[in-house]
């Protein structure tokens, strides 16, 4: 069985995203690139560089650049999704990071069993293969996150709390505008990795889901004030109606044509 294989560009220069089902066993070959990715059925067996592992459903599985495996499935076939990102994508993310003396060029687990994490990458595969419009925010929060915990999250945590309202009054300020976390971590004097966690602990949200909830708040305000739909969507920064449509659903329960009408 050679199986069902799908390789695509995607929203993010360097990255390469695979969809596949496949009892294929594979012999002992490398990538040029850090492969992450999760397994969706089935479980497989493979080589890594610290020995043989296996892998079910739901487990994140990486491979390093240059590093020898191979795969096999346990039972008929396995179905995975993986992106592989070229080290310069990687490093460029991690570039200036404090790991306490460790090189942060290698993902330290060929598998890992966290479901928050495999969560985290599938939503990163999806804003990665899915339309134009998706939050780019919130694409590299999932993106740093990811790597933190296949880091084994040895970022230390900045020595003093640093003032975050600057950063949430930047967001607040002009919630249309796209922001990245090394603008948020600028304005902080932190790296992008400590920006994201120093901002979720101060104020309870991300940086994207603040962004989101601000352009929410002005969507809202036009609205009442009686706007057109589509003119608050592109007045507030979200890439068309339905995505504002979406954004207030997740947060209200209710769509902005029926606050229209009310």
């Amino acid at each position: 069985m050679r199986g069902d294989f799908s390789v695509r560009r995607t929203a993010m220069p360097g990255v390469i995203a695979v969809a596949a089902t496949s009892g294929m066993t594979f012999s002992c070959h490398s990538h040029d690139d850090y492969g992450i990715g999760v397994v969706i059925s089935g479980a497989q067996t493979s080589a890594s560089g610290r020995g043989q592992v296996e892998a079910e459903a739901g487990d994140l599985i990486t491979v390093n650049p240059g590093e020898i495996h191979d795969g096999a499935p346990v039972g008929d076939a396995r179905s995975w999704r993986m992106l592989y990102f070229s080290p310069d994508v990687v490093n460029d993310l991690i570039a200036g990071e404090p790991l306490r003396g460790w090189t942060p060029k290698e993902l330290k687990f060929p598998v890992l069993r966290a479901r928050a994490a495999a969560r985290r990458f599938l939503s990163l595969y999806r804003s990665m293969t899915g339309p134009p419009g998706a939050d780019p925010l919130a694409r590299e929060e999932d993106f740093a996150d990811l790597l933190s915990t296949l880091l084994e999250d040895r970022t230390p945590a900045p020595a003093a709390a640093p003032d975050i309202g600057k950063a949430l009054a930047m967001i607040a300020d002009d919630p249309s505008r796209n922001r990245s976390l090394a603008e948020i971590g600028a304005v902080l004097g932190l790296s992008r990795f400590q920006a994201l966690r120093a901002f979720r602990k101060a104020c309870g949200f991300t940086p994207s889901a603040y962004q989101a909830q601000k352009r929410c708040d002005v969507a809202r305000r036009l609205i009442r004030s009686g706007a057109a739909l589509g003119e608050a969507a592109y007045a507030c920064g979200f890439s068309d109606q339905s995505h504002m449509t979406r954004a207030f659903v997740q947060r209200y329960g209710f769509t902005p044509g029926a606050l229209a009408a009310a």
